[in-house]
């Protein structure tokens, strides 16, 4: 028997009818991504195999070096044929590891191959998949659309061509809008923060003199986004993030300061981008946009690897748990300066998922349901036990049936075949629920809360940040 095949992962009676009847039939929202405006906008068919599957997944990169790759054959100047082997060298050690299971669905749902990739059958695989791409269904929004996708939200700097969202959603397959990743806003010490301001000050027109000025040019960008659809922003909070109450007449003089060409104390430094944050968040609840926050990521792990690879490399790792007071503190300020946005939050260390869920409770607001999430299992934690705890955490200190739901938060076109892996973990979760009494024996209500998991809530949860722009 195929290791994909109609019950997988389905162990129970009520999670296979619930898959197979209820989530295998909903649309997918995929509202955090990382795929290229500019591929999907242009619509190419790619030229071989690795260019579609390999190149734009730092899963598959990460796991090639802890067997032992060298990176001259994951990103570096070994041919794309060369490249697949190495991977096809890999997926036999990947056993235990989500991308097992992965590679196996991502296989058999795009190119109908059963068969498990090895150096053995890496050839057969090549040549068999190698046949397929020319065919229409193998270019970027076809790919989408035939997996059941009806929108999804890329991730965008504040200087990004939104145009290209245009292009893509015209061709009539999928819904693409852009969502703001803030972090080049809120980096003002990073090495090319001047490159990149006087980039700004071109694009928008205005000279850039001081504070105000620099959040002026930065609401002409985010019309922009917002005429280009754009509802949610995202912003990463990573290892040992702290926040406290900032001043603005501090954050003034420490802006012109860096202006300047000087760097402010670290305290100063710090109170300037807690003032960002806290002026952005205001700026989004404005707009009716979302907020999303990413906590917890260690990005700064080997030099060698940053240099070899880049920033999106493959190589962060799971950071120090949370400082929740300090979440709590950013929320409140935002709040108490005239509304918080929407917000989903996503947390790189299990540690905080009991507290994260927790928290989704303290910033409810009449009238929206599941106004603050605790977004899905998030990068490490997006795999059979970290889904299946995740979801627990969600049902014990929040209400599940308010929860968003599934995105991927990918590169790859091809990932995008995890939510149906996400489906099956959780109908099976919720069979194994019922099985043990935690919940009520199937039924019509059950139906519905798979339903919302799997589609409706992400929908409503969007619902009141229509995209603006012209189809």
């Amino acid at each position: 028997m195929s290791l994909i095949h109609p019950d997988f992962l389905l162990h129970n009676a009520v999670g296979r009818r619930l898959f197979h009847e209820i989530a295998s039939q909903f649309p997918i929202i995929d509202y955090h991504n990382h795929l290229d405006p500019t591929m999907l906008a242009d619509n190419r068919a790619f030229t071989d195999l690795t260019e579609l599957w390999i190149n734009p997944d730092p899963y598959k990169h990460r796991a090639m070096r802890i067997h032992g790759i060298p990176e001259r054959g994951i990103t570096g100047e070994a041919t794309n044929r060369e490249k697949f082997e190495n991977w096809a060298a890999t997926v036999p050690a990947t056993w235990g590891n989500p991308l097992f299971h992965w590679n196996a669905l991502e296989l058999q749902r795009h190119f109908g191959i059963d068969t498990v990739l090895t150096p053995a059958t890496a050839g057969e695989i090549w040549d068999r998949a190698t046949d397929q791409l020319g065919d229409e269904r193998f270019r970027p929004l076809r790919i989408l659309n035939d997996l059941g996708v009806i929108t999804v939200c890329t991730s965008d700097d504040l200087l990004s061509d939104v145009s290209r969202h245009r292009r893509a959603t015209r061709q009539r397959m999928v819904d693409v809008y852009p969502s703001l990743r803030g972090d080049s806003i809120v980096d003002v010490t990073s090495a090319s923060f001047h490159g990149w301001l006087n980039e700004l000050s071109a694009a928008t027109n205005l000279e850039i003199t001081d504070l105000e000025s620099y959040l002026a040019a930065v609401d002409r960008r985010l019309d922009a986004f917002a005429a280009a659809g754009c509802v949610l922003a995202d912003h990463a909070l990573d290892s040992g993030f702290h926040f406290t109450e900032p001043s603005e007449q501090r954050a003034a003089k420490s802006f012109l300061a860096i202006l300047h060409g000087e760097v402010p104390a670290e305290d100063w430094e710090r109170n300037l981008r807690d003032y960002l944050l806290v002026a952005l968040g205001r700026r989004y609840a404005d707009r009716g946009w979302g907020l999303q926050l990413h906590v917890g990521a260690q990005r700064r792990t080997s030099a060698r690897l940053r240099k070899l690879a880049g920033g999106a490399g493959g190589y962060a790792s799971i950071g120090s748990p949370a400082d929740i007071t300090s979440i709590a503190a950013l929320l409140d300020t935002i709040e108490r300066g005239g509304g918080l946005p929407d917000i989903i939050l996503y947390t790189l260390n299990p540690a905080d998922n009991a507290a994260f869920g927790s928290l989704t409770g303290s910033f409810a607001e009449d009238g929206r349901p599941g106004k603050v999430q605790f977004g899905p299992a998030w990068w490490y934690n997006d795999q059979l036990s970290g889904i299946r705890e995740h979801l627990d955490t969600v049902a014990s200190y929040g209400l599940l049936h308010h929860w968003i739901g599934m995105t991927t938060d990918s590169r790859s076109l091809l990932s995008f075949c995890r939510h149906e892996y996400f489906r099956r973990i959780l109908c099976n979760l919720l069979g194994e629920w019922v099985q043990r009494e935690r919940l009520p024996p199937d039924g019509p209500w059950l139906d519905a809360a798979v339903m919302n998991i799997c589609y409706s809530n992400a929908r409503r949860w969007l619902a009141n940040k229509t995209p603006t722009h012209a189809q």
